[in-house]
């Protein structure tokens, strides 16, 4: 929302240049387009979504990345290219960046266990995201890659949590359980022992138009690349909280 028209230079506009540069240069190879579930969303009661759910992006990037899946289709569609769509839900690993609320909330859990931190700001608690490991979906990625055939896949555990519940295990790693008090902006989370408040809500991370709930359908990817989400929410967050409690960043502080 901050930087839309770079969004949409690099992330539509960047893709057909791509496309056309294989176009043009007539190169033997197979092209992957990393879309996303934010291109979804905008409908409530669409979810499950899957690869014939009706788009309705909510930002400048899933417009943007809405623009990206189509000219990848009319490409593939009009110029006999090998080019397929992966539309990823929200997948995670210790290298997310520091921008994205997952690796927030694992890292200021790890800064405040080190008293490096008082407390965490966040938005939405209840926004609800289909949350899987990186590892696995990369995996995707290169299946869709590996198909006779180019097609278009949503990559999903086909499971959703909220960002109260991401925040909740996180804190758990570490010890401390959260309790809630208060609603809507004036809700907190306090750490049960101590009664310490550890989580604070502040507006200025509320999206203009949020996407209340993302939960993707993979069955395709099941049936086709046979390909499915392993790895576990809890075991996700664990290795995340862990590696930043590990990181060499803190240990000089």
């Amino acid at each position: 929302f901050e930087v839309p028209e770079y969004t949409a230079e690099v992330t539509g506009i960047g893709t057909v240049r791509l496309l056309d540069a294989i176009r043009d240069s007539k190169i033997d190879c197979r092209f992957y387009q990393a879309s996303t579930s934010e291109l979804f969303g905008g409908i409530p009661g669409s979810e499950p979504q899957n690869e014939n759910t009706p788009f309705y992006p909510k930002s400048p990037y899933g417009a943007a990345k809405l623009y990206s899946y189509w000219v990848t289709k009319n490409y593939r569609e009009s110029y006999d290219m090998h080019a397929s769509n992966g539309i990823l839900f929200n997948h995670e690993s210790p290298r997310r960046g520091e921008t994205f609320v997952t690796k927030k909330i694992t890292k200021a859990v790890a800064k405040i266990s080190k008293g490096l931190q008082k407390e965490l700001l966040l938005g939405n608690l209840d926004a609800k995201r289909d949350w899987g490991h990186a590892k696995e979906f990369v995996e995707a990625m290169w299946l869709i890659n590996q198909q006779k055939e180019p097609d278009d896949y949503v990559i999903a555990t086909g499971k959703t949590y909220t960002v109260r519940m991401f925040v909740e295990l996180a804190f758990s790693e570490v010890g401390i359980e959260i309790i809630w008090e208060g609603e809507g902006e004036s809700e907190v989370g306090k750490d049960k022992k101590s009664n310490k408040k550890l989580v604070r809500i502040d507006k200025k991370y509320f999206r203009p138009s949020e996407v209340e709930v993302l939960l993707g359908d993979p069955s395709k990817a099941q049936k086709k690349l046979g390909w499915e989400a392993k790895i576990s929410l809890q075991e996700l967050v664990s290795e995340m909280v862990n590696y930043d409690l590990q990181h060499d960043s803190y240990h000089s502080a």
